[in-house]
């Protein structure tokens, strides 16, 4: 799988919003993930399930972080784009290793989608996180090109 080239002319911050919510969400900080949402951000998640505004997705996140062994990301971000002023588009591709494990469980990969807006002054925030299931149906040399692209990000034990 290639990537694309981005085009965004606030790439680097977007994609660092992008790499502190995997930061987040690999160290279980409920906090720490919703710190990149807009206030009144949307986050959807793999199950399906929905958060709204940036208080209810910490509160919530502390709740699953602190009930659930979370598994790690590692993600290959594919494109960041402008849809409008003052707005742009991240995607990208992850994959989960479960906690205890050292490698990625490939019904675990999600396609991410981001979509970030400046608040002003160069401060983006994420406005809605979706993670949608990446299962590939019918195209299982996808899913193990992605499996084997991300084991090459992981850095050995």
């Amino acid at each position: 799988m290639k990537s694309v080239t981005s085009a965004h002319p606030q790439d680097a911050q977007i994609r660092a919003l992008y790499a502190s919510f995997l930061d987040g969400w690999n160290r279980r900080s409920g906090a720490a993930v919703a710190a990149g949402f807009a206030d009144d951000g949307d986050i959807i998640g793999f199950d399906g399930t929905h958060h709204r505004g940036r208080l209810s997705i910490a509160a919530d996140l502390r709740q699953i972080f602190g009930s659930h062994q979370t598994p790690a990301y590692v993600a290959v971000v594919r494109s960041v784009r402008p849809v409008a002023q003052g707005v742009a588009v991240l995607l990208a591709h992850a994959g989960m290793i479960p906690a205890g494990a050292n490698d990625l469980d490939p019904d675990l990969h999600t396609v991410h989608t981001m979509v970030a807006v400046d608040e002003g002054g160069g401060r983006w925030r994420i406005s809605l996180f979706q993670s949608t299931p990446a299962a590939f149906h019918g195209f299982p040399e996808e899913r193990e090109a992605l499996t084997e692209e991300l084991r090459g990000l992981l850095t050995p034990q």
